[in-house]
């Protein structure tokens, strides 16, 4: 149970889960502004702006560099992890949300005289675009340099 409390004493890893958390309240905010109402499905659903995923991993990667060194092999790590991650945010998939689309697409048109065909259609939103995760990225380094263990707000 001790170990517990050390987890907690965690600020890389607590800083990395709180840029996630502000990632997925901006996501509320800005589809407020878009669509005029609050939709909390957002915080569930896959993709939107900003990338959460990215901000997170950036900010891990940002403070691991804060702490260990920007040349220690932990920062490697780090940084490798968080570019795999947003290539396949926004690479693959992306990529697989456009299959989706397309088989959506034929499913309509192959099954349009037959409405007892009644699948589930694919979810087409798997993936982020290269804008959102940009700009995750950008607000994981700004959450690591406010807040990270060299942080300007602490």
């Amino acid at each position: 149970m001790q170990d517990f409390g050390n987890i907690l004493n965690n600020q890389v890893l607590l800083v990395s889960l709180a840029a996630s958390l502000i990632a997925q309240g901006l996501k509320i905010i800005i589809d407020l502004i878009q669509n005029g109402k609050i939709n909390f499905r957002v915080l569930v659903e896959t993709g939107g702006m900003p990338s959460s995923h990215s901000a997170s991993v950036t900010t891990l990667a940002t403070c691991v560099g804060q702490v260990q060194g920007w040349d220690s092999t932990e920062f490697a790590i780090a940084t490798v992890f968080a570019i795999i991650v947003m290539y396949d945010a926004a690479g693959v998939r992306q990529a697989a949300g456009k299959q989706a689309k397309v088989l959506n697409q034929i499913v309509d048109e192959m099954f349009q005289e037959h409405p007892e065909f009644n699948e589930d259609r694919l979810k087409e939103l798997l993936g982020h675009t290269p804008v959102q995760v940009i700009v995750g990225s950008i607000l994981g380094v700004a959450i690591a340099i406010l807040l990270g263990p060299a942080g300007l707000l602490l």
